[in-house]
């Protein structure tokens, strides 16, 4: 891949990673409209921040922030307004009795729930593993997030037990 000349000017760099970006969206939302709207979203916004950047800076590094910052806002902004307050008398919304769906294979892990346990962990481990679901190469990971190979490695290895021990005590709350 090599490093961006300082030739280069800020929206050439921008699209030379609008694929990248693209990929990482992806990871993010684990949907391709929602992952159009973040990436037209981070492009707009580092447009508008390019005064911001720095020429000694991580170029990518510093577009992929951008892009995990909107997507966490935007999902923060869409968990507060979806938050519902029962104001019926004795909370009679709240104890109506729930249907789970877990009476069914099919219910047994939702995208949702997956897709939980993975945003519960930290960056370090989130992001490598979610490039890795997605389909990137260890060595792209690491060229991405600039880190050794057999870092990468571990991160994803160690988010895979992780997700699995969640998910497995999530079968046993049941």
């Amino acid at each position: 891949m090599g490093t961006i000349k300082s030739t280069e000017n800020f929206e050439g760099k921008l699209l030379d990673l609008q694929n990248n970006m693209m990929n990482f969206a992806l990871t993010l939302t684990a949907n391709r409209d929602e992952a159009k709207d973040l990436l037209q979203e981070t492009t707009l916004r580092a447009l508008d921040n390019k005064d911001k950047y720095y020429e000694n800076v991580n170029f990518k590094g510093w577009v992929f922030t951008i892009m995990h910052n909107i997507f966490v806002n935007n999902y923060r902004r869409v968990v507060r307004t979806q938050t519902i307050v029962d104001q019926t008398e004795n909370l009679y919304h709240l104890n109506l009795p729930q249907d789970s769906g877990f009476d069914t294979p099919e219910g047994a892990y939702t995208i949702g729930e997956i897709t939980k346990a993975i945003n519960s962990f930290t960056d370090e481990y989130k992001v490598p593993f979610s490039m890795h679901v997605s389909g990137y190469k260890y060595e792209e990971i690491a060229q991405t997030l600039q880190l050794p190979i057999g870092t990468v490695k571990s991160r994803i290895f160690f988010a895979r037990k992780r997700l699995q021990e969640k998910l497995r005590d999530y079968q046993y709350e049941r």
